[in-house]
């Protein structure tokens, strides 16, 4: 592959206009779209809309003016597009996090328990549902956390498991479970599946419904594009609908949170799932951000995303320089996500002197270059200058620097 070759794959790329609709520097490569998505120009635009005009001028009325109360819902059915579901299944709220907590809790509860907890019965509505719904899990039956091997995981599938607990795409290696086949085996035994999706949702083909999959999070910052902690979503099957019972009951998931009850009544569907007041900025940017999805199909970006990384490994693996980069992801392209990663002792410092170089990777403790790979807005040039950059870096030793080894609170 030479650089010809290399322009002639951006001529026949049909998504390369699809990076004229990113806000990046002319100058810079990014390669860390997996950790944090670039900034969409329809999401820059919302966001001046939703402060200036939304906020600014509609203020308390844009709650209806703006169907701001509408969010959660709207945000969760673009995204349900992305995952393969039908609609009433997904909801945009709160983080990966929290509503993982959520989803374990309506997996795991099986007995009411009970515990004395003292209030003002005059508390805010919101409180007292929280409270409400705490005591039922305060003396649920104690449950017990389970980690073995990746290869193991099929082993260990029996009677005696609650809930399988997955992330589809690993955060390091870049490995992806065949999710079909892990969800069909576990269901077998009776066992509950949650699924987080925050490496694949974006960049990788998923069929939640024809899966069969119960539960999934996912996050809206990634691939997804929408910006340094933008809300999550969950995903919770229809069958399961009618035994949900999450434990976070706040003002938003009730049934009717104006009523201002002082008991809680549990919302329809997935309006459950909500606890707090949406996050109408963070939403918003992340509403407009996945309308850069409505004129793409899934499968096109899986193709190009393979392309781009395949590219940058035959690149590295066909150069004697790369040998001290240890290839940590999976050869079979089919079994990983949008991602890269080498191991190396100065794994760090390498990151660092690349991003001296308007070159953005990451790096994940204790030895892991990672390299993400956005199809919306990644060329194949990008790869080809990418890999330039590494072999002068490693040629030259120049990641041995003092500086390139100074850790900031995020790396």
């Amino acid at each position: 592959m030479n650089l010809q070759d290399v322009i002639e794959l951006d001529k026949r790329d049909s998504l390369a206009g699809k990076k004229d609709e990113f806000e990046l520097p002319p100058e810079l490569i990014y390669l860390d779209g997996n950790s944090l998505g670039a900034l969409p120009k329809t999401a820059k635009t919302r966001a001046r809309e939703v402060v200036e005009q939304q906020w600014g001028q509609g203020l308390i009325r844009s709650w209806n003016d703006y169907q701001w109360i509408d969010m959660p819902v709207q945000v969760g059915e673009k995204i349900a597009r992305l995952i393969g579901a039908a609609i009433g299944q997904t909801i945009c709220c709160d983080s990966v996090s929290v509503n993982l907590f959520k989803l374990l809790a309506c997996a795991l509860h099986s007995q009411q328990g009970r515990s004395l907890i003292l209030t003002d019965s005059d508390n805010f509505p919101a409180d007292l549902y929280i409270a409400q719904n705490l005591s039922k899990f305060q003396a649920a039956r104690p449950c017990q956390l389970r980690t073995v091997a990746r290869q193991d995981i099929e082993a260990e599938l029996d009677d005696s498991v609650a809930v399988l607990m997955l992330t589809h795409v690993n955060y390091k290696s870049g490995l992806m479970y065949d999710m079909a086949n892990i969800t069909a085996l576990a269901h077998q035994h009776g066992i509950l599946v949650i699924w987080d999706l925050s490496h694949s949702t974006g960049a990788v083909p998923l069929a939640l419904d024809d899966w069969q999959v119960d539960f999934a999070v996912g996050c809206g910052y990634k691939y997804l594009n929408g910006g340094p902690g933008a809300p999550a979503f969950i995903f919770a099957a229809h069958r399961h609908h009618g035994n949900m019972e999450q434990p976070l009951q706040g003002w938003m998931g009730h049934k009717s949170p104006f009523s201002f009850s002082p008991l809680y009544e549990s919302g329809s569907g997935m309006l459950q799932f909500l606890s707090g007041t949406p996050p109408v900025l963070s939403m918003s940017t992340l509403d407009a951000a996945l309308d850069v999805f409505a004129d793409v199909q899934i499968q096109n970006l899986r193709q190009k995303s393979l392309a781009l990384s395949s590219l940058f490994l035959e690149l590295v693996v066909a150069d004697e320089v790369f040998s001290e980069l240890q290839y940590q992801s999976p050869e079979n392209p089919a079994r990983r996500g949008s991602q890269l990663a080498f191991s190396h002792p100065h794994a760090f410092a390498i990151c660092q002197a690349l991003i001296a170089r308007h070159v953005i990777v990451d790096y994940r403790a204790p030895d892991i270059l990672r390299i993400g790979f956005a199809p919306l807005y990644i060329s194949f040039q990008d790869v080809w200058n990418s890999v330039k950059h590494l072999r002068q870096v490693i040629v030259a030793k120049s990641y041995l620097q003092e500086e390139y080894s100074v850790m900031n609170k995020v790396t």
